[in-house]
């Protein structure tokens, strides 16, 4: 399984990776804005789980679920916001755009795992 990690803070996105590769991803790629992430679509392919702040300079999370479910390209892809907006009318807006669960930071792992059990990630060696 392939995971892109999209988040301005490169302390998150170390974290994200551990507990990703923890999890049975076996590539990562990191991004950190929506336009990076989208470059990285571009060159590597479409990943199994993207993982998305909402809050980031260039282009924002919501721009870029936006912009990733006008591709047919990336419809199979799995999208989960992380962030810490908590408001519900943006929680509407994410999924609306095309997210497919939604995690408010702070977060733990077991969270977390629960979320990928939702988007119907298998744990490892089960």
């Amino acid at each position: 399984m392939k995971a892109l990690i999209v988040d301005d803070s490169r302390v998150i996105r170390m974290m994200l990776k551990r507990f990703l590769q923890a999890e049975g991803f076996e590539t990562l790629f990191e991004a950190g804005d929506g336009r990076e992430a989208l470059d990285r679509l571009k060159e590597a392919g479409p990943v199994d789980l993207a993982l998305v702040d909402w809050n980031m300079p260039v282009m924002d999370g919501l721009e870029f679920v936006t912009t990733l479910r006008e591709s047919k390209a990336y419809s199979g892809m799995r999208v989960m916001m992380i962030t810490t907006e908590s408001d519900s009318s943006k929680i509407s807006r994410a999924l609306d755009a095309g997210a497919n669960e939604y995690i408010m930071k702070p977060f733990n792992n077991e969270a977390l795992r629960g979320k990928l059990d939702i988007l119907g990630f298998e744990r490892p060696g089960v």
